[in-house]
């Protein structure tokens, strides 16, 4: 029971702070009558500021979690969400714009909190059901927002503010909810209890024998909690901050955790831009002013096939630990054919399926990155690693926002963009192949040695 009641709140508050109808129809509606924005100041001068809000406020965020114990984090969260969609509502220009913007990005950034509050509340060994209750609530809201989105504008025409009152009415049934959760009595790094650090490391060390057993990834991270080298009740900053940066050096150490790291840095960045402008495109090809748009349809259908995609990763019969690096190549490829697809036929049914395959892709691909990164972490280094990959993917974000997007540098062109973005996905595709192809000629050497080694004694024995 005592498990029960914060995982059914924070299902609640997950559920309904992703039910948003009017999140397709976002560049539509500043686009539109409500707001009389130009593509160019929605694209190239307000949108780039949710990028440059996410990364400044991550790390900052990160720390404030674990040292207010989440509940604030979670109030603030909340908060944010409910500024935005009433300045999205009620604000006009473009400046109002741009602080909704940063309050959106201060939301995202509060994410850490809700994905990591129940880690505190409950036992490490319901920690993979718990996860998957609070993901999939919140996929489930997404889609279902999405949907409601669509059957309103099609079927009912609903004008899009209504959308937006809507989502705003989401937002604040989210509210209530966080102040209802139990303030937990320890965290990750700052709060740690040592009778709680020792039964977790005995748990998370039997979890990761099982995972050993069943998984090639596990290689090379030592479980050894970072928490628990500060050996006491509460942590200092600079303590804390000391055992992050010894966990990270040795964490990174990990060739297999390296690479996945790596592939999941370069392509949420490009995943983030493609997802944050394929609106923007899909305007241009279909302009909402003169046609009727189905982008709450595509949400709805790529976040359902995305969940369904990341359901089949435990059934798929690959050995990750030998393909792994081809399976990245091939099917970064394959997101970038999605993008460039997106961009050169400028059909909008073409440019639809493009979007779902490319988001399904991504959701399979990052699910077994993140398989694959924590098979052989503790939950200190899960958090760690996790937060990291995501750092390390905003700040390449932003500097392609800085240089394509921003109108303070090239400012292109959304057909332009979308054109480097299936280019930068093509890169990716020829780094994991040359890892693929190093990985293999490495592999073949080493079995030459080997079997020279062999053969060695038995030549020997064979002349004497």
């Amino acid at each position: 029971m005592a498990v029960c009641y914060p995982t059914v709140l924070l299902c609640v508050y997950g559920f309904f702070s992703n039910l948003r109808p009017s999140e397709p129809f976002l560049t539509a509606f500043l686009l539109g009558p409500d707001k009389n924005l130009t593509e160019t100041q929605v694209v190239n001068e307000i949108y780039p500021v949710w990028t440059y809000s996410y990364l400044l406020l991550l790390f900052p965020i990160f720390l404030a979690t674990d040292f207010l114990r989440y509940k604030p984090v979670l109030v603030l969260q909340a908060t944010s969400l409910v500024v935005t969609y009433v300045m999205l509502l009620k604000a006009q220009g473009m400046l109002p714009m741009q602080l909704l913007e940063f309050f959106f990005g201060l939301a995202t950034a509060s994410d850490v909190a809700y994905y990591s509050y129940i880690y505190s509340v409950v036992e490490p060994a319901q920690y993979q059901r718990v996860t998957g209750y609070c993901r999939s609530v919140t996929l489930f809201g997404s889609a279902a927002g999405s949907l409601l989105g669509q059957l309103l504008l099609s079927l009912a025409q609903v004008p899009l503010s209504r959308l937006v009152v809507i989502t705003l009415a989401s937002a604040a049934v989210a509210f209530l909810a966080p102040w209802f959760l139990p303030t937990p009595k320890r965290s990750l790094f700052f709060h740690t209890s040592p009778g709680a650090e020792e039964k977790q490391r005995l748990n998370e060390s039997k979890s990761h024998t099982e995972k050993t057993d069943s998984s090639d990834s596990s290689q090379d991270v030592p479980m050894v909690p970072g928490a628990a080298k500060a050996g006491g009740r509460s942590s200092g900053l600079a303590q804390v901050l000391r055992i992050l940066l010894e966990d990270f050096l040795q964490c990174y150490r990990c060739r297999p955790l390296l690479a996945w790291s790596l592939w999941w840095a370069l392509a949420t960045c490009g995943y983030f831009q493609v997802v944050n402008y394929a609106q923007a495109l899909w305007e241009n090809i279909r302009p909402s002013q003169d046609y009727v748009i189905y982008n709450g349809y595509v949400e709805t259908l790529s976040t359902l096939l995305g969940a369904l995609a990341a359901l089949m990763v435990g059934y798929l019969p690959v050995s990750w630990a030998v393909w792994g690096e081809l399976a990245l190549c091939i099917l970064s490829m394959l997101m970038a054919a999605c993008v460039f697809a997106m961009d050169t036929l400028r059909n909008i049914w073409i440019c639809y399926a493009s979007y779902v395959v490319f988001r399904a892709t991504y959701m399979l691909l990052i699910t077994v990155s993140t398989f694959q990164i924590a098979a052989s972490l503790s939950m200190q280094r899960y958090a760690l690693v996790f937060g990291v990959n995501t750092f390390v993917a905003l700040l390449l974000q932003t500097l392609l926002t800085v240089v394509v997007v921003d109108s303070a540098g090239l400012g292109l062109h959304i057909f332009t963009q979308f054109f480097i973005y299936g280019s930068y996905f093509a890169v990716i595709s020829v780094v994991f192949l040359l890892a693929w192809l190093c990985k293999l000629s490495s592999r073949r050497r080493s079995e030459r040695d080997a079997l020279a080694q062999s053969d060695s004694p038995t030549d020997s024995s064979s002349i004497r």
